[in-house]
């Protein structure tokens, strides 16, 4: 684990070399859209098919489990304990929790085989979803099923900066390239509404997480941040900053949070086991809930229509699902 990458061009290079050693098998010509030579898409859902031969199916001894790596691994470790056990008593089988510390480290690790269930971030989705196999079937949501967070573009309390259009000049501080709230919404939403531009309007920089750049909004590290507000809010909960100290100047509309899902060659039995291990978890009284307190429960959610929206975003800023 130590070994993986942390940028998503070491993604990307790893992901060359072994989708060549995947397509010997199986990747003969067949529909795909956007998908990656690895995979097919007969039934036109814009995921991966699980694979027709029982030969390229697994089925591991100990199912590997990553969260999104969007704050601190090691709390979220804690957090998830009970839902692992949980579904260690439904699929009968070892569960292991991955405290993955990157985007680009979670995808490679799926793509290499390492990571076979995993809760990936809204903007990371599609991503995971045309270069890594992973088919997202999960969210979580409020007891009637709603979802979503919105993003915001936060200042200190006391800045001078009033809305998005004082930006100019100013350091913005972005998550992650394959973040929808922590990079592509904000770079679309600031072009097309605010006509301002990454390092011709203002000066770009990458926390890496959305966690760190509300702090370093919050300590004055940075003129403003574009962030996942659940996050934020998770982080006020916990005390980890005083929300006296951030201002917010824009909120987007509402987008899907982040995706639960499998790697597509998963033996399709236990597919059936994880995703009953998701809809069958009790929130009430665990971490889940103690963490996540406006959500109640796992909701299904489809790919291809749940993540249109980020599609959309991803198409008017240019990026493009070729893993190369």
């Amino acid at each position: 684990m130590a070994r993986l990458k942390s940028s998503v061009t070491g993604v990307c290079a790893a992901i060359i070399v072994s989708a060549g050693l995947m397509a010997t098998g199986w990747a003969q010509e067949c529909p795909r859209g956007l998908l990656d030579k690895a995979y097919c898409d007969v039934n036109g859902d814009l995921v991966a098919d699980t694979p027709t031969d029982p030969a390229k199916l697994i089925n591991p001894s100990t199912i590997i489990f990553a969260y999104t790596p969007v704050e601190d691994p090691a709390v979220y470790s804690k957090v998830w304990d009970g839902f692992i056990k949980h579904m260690e008593t439904v699929t009968g089988k070892k569960v292991a929790f991955f405290p993955v510390q990157s985007n680009a480290a979670q995808l490679e690790a799926m793509r290499s085989g390492r990571l076979h269930v995993a809760g990936v971030n809204s903007g990371g989705n599609p991503l995971a979803v045309n270069c890594a196999g992973f088919v997202p079937f999960a969210i979580m949501a409020g007891q009637k099923g709603e979802f979503g967070y919105e993003m915001e573009i936060i200042v200190p309390a006391d800045s001078p900066i009033k809305t998005p259009a004082d930006l100019k000049g100013k350091k913005l501080a972005f998550t992650a390239p394959t973040s929808n709230s922590g990079y592509k919404a904000p770079s679309a939403i600031l072009k097309s509404e605010f006509n301002l531009e990454a390092k011709t309007d203002f000066e770009p920089v990458f926390s890496g997480k959305h966690d760190n750049s509300v702090l370093g909004v919050a300590n004055k590290d940075y003129d403003a941040a574009a962030i996942a507000n659940e996050v934020m809010f998770r982080m006020f909960e916990r005390k980890v900053v005083d929300k006296a100290k951030i201002r917010t100047i824009y909120k987007s509309e509402t987008f899907p949070t982040t995706g639960y899902g499998y790697v597509y060659n998963l033996d399709p039995a236990l597919v059936a086991k994880i995703k009953e291990a998701f809809f069958s978890f009790n929130w009430e009284g665990s971490e889940l809930k103690k963490e996540f307190k406006e959500q109640d429960k796992f909701s299904p959610i489809s790919y291809q229509k749940d993540w249109a929206v980020i599609r959309k975003i991803d198409a008017a800023t240019g990026v493009q699902y070729t893993c190369k």
